[in-house]
């Protein structure tokens, strides 16, 4: 084939069906009249001499042909993306957009810090924060529809060859109670007043519980003793019930900074405990970088742990050899700063 059987429209008009499931929501996604969807889908089906979709059912199904088409035009899609980003790139930082992806309590409590201080001082490039779970965020980073990442889980085993995977900090998880909780007067608690409280929790399946266990028994606490008497799926949810005083929680330290500044929460220290769980940043090797990416990696995310990250993946790595790494906590700037 001499021309191409395709147009990028075509490939967005199959993107949206896909997604949508149905010609006219497709359409409506794309602003455009569905008869136009229609005739450009029948078009490209002519041009490639193929059915794309299976027209039997209510819901708009993909053959085996536009299962393959789709895919390969998922890829030419995020390459032209990623080609007009690298042009708007020779601005030198006078424009374009940065994408910043995170896991959620990253993402609710320490990303948004990061951004704003990003855009005081690139006041003209766009930032978009993506939060959804460690494994979302990590497709969207390999996919290349997130520049970067700060994650607190592991990245899915399918994707650690093809992702950079940097140690950035530790997070240490709090045990927060109310301030008139008893043992709120206590400087230290014991490991044994562990089993005496009433913990609300998130979801047993979300990673920052899964974290809060396996560190726990790594110290010697049973967790199937502890009394979890909720679950909730937010941790504002979690502070606004451990504030009331329905029980105590593990937290994010960067997610209590407020609270403990205004004396509404009390964080316990519990005697030979500390619950970490380590952040890293991934971005895909094999994408272009841009240079409001590379600003907010050596400009910003240093300042939250006094140390410069390395993009590089070195020989040892790549043989399966990890170097053991000692990660800074966060450190949170003071507002304003």
């Amino acid at each position: 084939m001499s021309d191409l059987p395709f147009t990028l429209d075509q490939l967005r008009i199959l993107k949206a069906i896909a997604a949508e499931g149905s010609f006219k929501r497709a359409a409506d996604s794309l602003y455009v009249s569905q008869p136009a969807v229609s005739l450009q889908v029948q078009n490209l089906e002519r041009q490639l001499d193929v059915p794309l979709f299976d027209r039997g059912g209510r819901r708009a199904q993909l053959t085996e042909a536009g299962h393959l088409l789709l895919s390969y035009g998922d890829r030419i899609l995020s390459l032209c993306q990623e080609t007009c980003r690298a042009i708007e790139d020779l601005q030198n930082l006078q424009g374009g957009t940065l994408i910043v992806g995170a896991s959620q309590t990253t993402g609710t409590y320490l990303l948004p810090r990061m951004i704003g201080m990003f855009r005081q001082k690139y006041p003209d490039v766009a930032v978009q924060l993506h939060v959804h779970s460690t494994r979302r965020t990590s497709w969207s980073v390999a996919n290349g529809q997130v520049d970067l990442a700060i994650i607190g889980g592991e990245v899915p085993p399918e994707l650690q060859d093809s992702l950079e995977i940097v140690p950035y900090a530790e997070d240490e998880l709090a045990l927060i109670m109310p301030v008139f909780h008893p043992l709120a007067m206590n400087e230290v608690i014991q490991r044994e007043d562990l089993y005496k409280l009433q913990f609300i929790a998130l979801d047993s399946q979300s990673t920052i519980r899964k974290v809060i266990d396996q560190v726990l028994t790594r110290c010697g606490i049973e967790t199937r003793r502890l009394k979890v008497e909720m679950e909730l799926n937010s941790i504002e949810a979690i502070k606004t019930a451990v504030q009331s005083g329905l029980g105590v929680a593990f937290v994010s330290n960067s997610a209590i900074e407020k609270e403990l500044q205004m004396g509404v929460l009390h964080r316990a220290k519990i005697d030979s405990v500390v619950v970490n769980r380590a952040l890293s940043v991934i971005f895909n090797p094999n994408r272009y970088r841009s240079k409001a990416a590379e600003a907010f990696t050596h400009e910003i995310l240093p300042q939250f742990t006094n140390q410069t990250l390395e993009f590089r993946k070195s020989n040892g790595e790549k043989n399966g050899a990890k170097p053991e790494i000692v990660r800074p906590a966060i450190e949170v700037p003071p507002t304003g700063s």
